[in-house]
């Protein structure tokens, strides 16, 4: 470097951001990790010595859409294609994830070699043969990421499906917290597992309830490294508020446990810093409550006649929410469609079957009492069972369109989904973007505000109010513990975090007649930007959940964690601070290529 530039760099130190700077340990490091082509890929030798070490558990990906590629029309591909609809199916496939990309932003590649993770010495292995061997590694629990992070070409995968146990206690105590924590209920589940299998174990069989995910085949250390919002969070609180403590395997190759107690940081972090950035989770604790008697539902489609009584019926129910609605009671979705459309998809703990009719009868009331402005799709459907029936799979299936099977001959009895959930099966993102609404958007002087952007938007597209991702009108102990996490702290003033997305069906680039509809998708993308558009309007610092994002988003680090992304970036450099774990939008990720391929210096 001559004299100029090197006064000119360092000049220009005092400005840059702490994500910036790459740590000292890792200036050493290669530039770029090993792909199959290079010849420092590690011999056929070096696979066969880590395939004994996992005891048989390393094999070779062989992707079911290989067989599409080269006969797009063969019966094995119109298997395959049918199968994609099928969220078990997907999950049981190591080559394969929930989603299949994103247009023009990312497609579903598989691994080159993956290690099938049922012990943490397998994890320990895998972790330390990529770092030895410079390789990209992957981790996929769910392989539920919108992102993408759960799949990358040439790449490692250490695939934790296979570590599933679900455990429940009477009275847990931390490793180290003896004396200094009573023991509390809880519950600890292994990576692999999903929230239908925790949600089996812990209330339908142990009567308690665990907070988790809505959706049943999302797994469960993704979902709590994200955050984690279900139902009943405005009750509960975030799914990461709840961890008690976390085993993880780090990027030297160690165990460690991660609770209140020991690795505070490193707790800390796992608990709304994102998943596969820090390590890879083997297993985590969650604190369990008692059941309420009841949880419920609410259903309706009501359709406006014209633009003037859609505005007007958008002004009442953000009046009726925030006067009955806006408390730990309710959760889930409002959705604002175009057309002139309002669906309203809610839930309810703590009330029974005739306070939930009470509620909502003065709404429902008012919108009969204006038929030439409104009507109902079909009757409003206001439905309560018992707290312990909502997750059990023979009780979903009595109760028609409700779930859907897992249709594949040896599958477990167990296996049902939300059949709401079902486009979202193999789906191909065509865009989707989120941003937390602040409650002062609910006072009186600013609800004709928030009706008026929500009106706006629906010229765009639909944008749905998910009341449950945002923690304003939650008991006070919910938000505090919820201010102990990694999430961006704008969630705690949030009544709702808004939503708007388009989906494909199943498609693949490079399999003829089922490629994605690119034109449609980027139609879709840019009346999602519009719509979105009009509500960030209103928000004077927009914050997104890290796990239903906008893939492009370039204010990512603000959008995701706000004020917490310096210091996760600090927990990152501390455990891990050569990067082997990488993932796209991931702490510590802007010193990679987009590819997680090549290092930025």
């Amino acid at each position: 470097m001559n004299r100029r530039r090197l006064l000119h760099t360092a000049a220009a130190i005092p400005f840059l951001r702490p994500w910036m700077l790459v740590p000292a340990q890792a200036a050493a490091r290669p530039t770029s990790r090993i792909r199959p082509s290079d010849p420092e890929w590690p011999a056929e030798g070096s696979w066969d010595r880590l395939g004994r070490q996992v005891e048989g558990q390393l094999v070779k990906v062989q992707p079911p859409l290989a067989a599409c590629i080269k006969a797009p029309s063969g019966p094995r591909c119109t298997d395959v294609f049918k199968e994609l609809k099928n969220p078990y199916y997907l999950g049981d496939e190591v080559g394969l994830t929930q989603t299949l990309g994103w247009v023009d932003g990312w497609t579903s590649q598989p691994s080159k070699y993956a290690v099938v993770a049922r012990t943490n010495d397998d994890v320990v292995a895998a972790v330390n043969f990529a770092r030895d061997n410079n390789l990209r590694l992957v981790v996929k629990g769910g392989g539920h990421s919108y992102q993408g992070t759960s799949n990358a070409a040439d790449s490692l995968l250490i695939w934790t499906r296979k570590m599933n146990a679900v455990t429940v206690h009477d009275a847990f105590v931390g490793v180290g917290c003896a004396g200094r924590q009573p023991p509390q209920p809880a519950v600890t589940i292994e990576a692999g597992a999903i929230w239908g299998q925790a949600y089996d174990a812990v209330t339908t069989k142990a009567g308690r309830y665990v907070q988790g995910g809505g959706c049943l085949t999302v797994g469960v250390a993704g979902l709590i490294q994200s955050g984690g919002f279900g139902s009943f969070s405005k009750a509960y609180g975030m799914a990461a508020a709840s961890l008690l403590e976390a085993e993880i395997v780090t990027a030297d190759g160690a165990v460690a446990i991660a609770n209140a107690c020991t690795n505070q940081d490193l707790f800390w972090g796992i608990k709304g810093g994102g998943g596969g950035s820090l390590g890879v989770v083997t297993r985590l604790t969650l604190r369990t409550h008692e059941l309420p008697e009841f949880f419920g539902a609410v259903f309706a489609t009501i359709d406006a006649t014209s633009d003037a009584a859609f505005h007007r019926l958008i002004v009442k129910i953000v009046e009726f929410y925030s006067k009955a609605l806006f408390n730990p009671h309710w959760g889930e979705q409002i959705a604002f469609r175009p057309g002139n459309v309002l669906a309203i998809s809610m839930v309810f703990q703590g009330l029974d079957q005739q306070q939930a009719e009470t509620i909502w009868r003065p709404f429902f009331d008012w919108v009969a009492g204006s038929p030439q402005d409104f009507s109902l799709e079909a009757e409003p459907v206001i439905i309560a069972v018992p707290a312990r029936n909502l997750w059990d799979p023979e009780f979903l299936k009595k109760i028609p369109g409700l779930v859907l099977a897992d249709n594949r001959p040896d599958a477990g009895k167990a296996n049902v989904f939300w059949a709401s959930n079902l486009e979202e099966t193999g789906q191909v993102l065509h865009g989707y973007q989120s941003a937390w609404i602040p409650s002062s958007l609910l006072q009186a002087d600013r609800q004709q505000n928030l009706a008026d952007a929500l009106f706006a938007a629906t010229r765009h597209w639909t944008v749905s109010l998910h009341v449950n991702k945002g923690l304003a009108g939650a008991p006070a102990e919910v938000i505090d513990a919820a201010r102990q996490t990694a999430t961006n702290p704008v969630v705690l003033d949030a009544f709702a975090l808004a939503i708007s997305g388009a989906e494909g069906p199943p498609a693949y680039p490079g399999i003829a007649d089922r490629e994605p509809d690119l034109a449609a998708a980027r139609r879709d993308a840019n009346a999602i930007d519009k719509a979105m558009n009009e509500i960030r309007k209103l928000i004077p610092a927009v914050g997104s959940y890290v796990a239903e994002s906008d893939f492009f988003d370039e204010r990512w680090r603000d959008a995701f964690w706000g004020s917490n992304y310096i210091k996760l970036l600090a927990v990152k450099d501390r455990y891990d601070p050569d990067g082997l774990f990488f993932v796209h939008h991931g702490v510590g990720s802007e010193r990679w290529s987009d590819d997680g391929f090549t290092r930025l210096i």
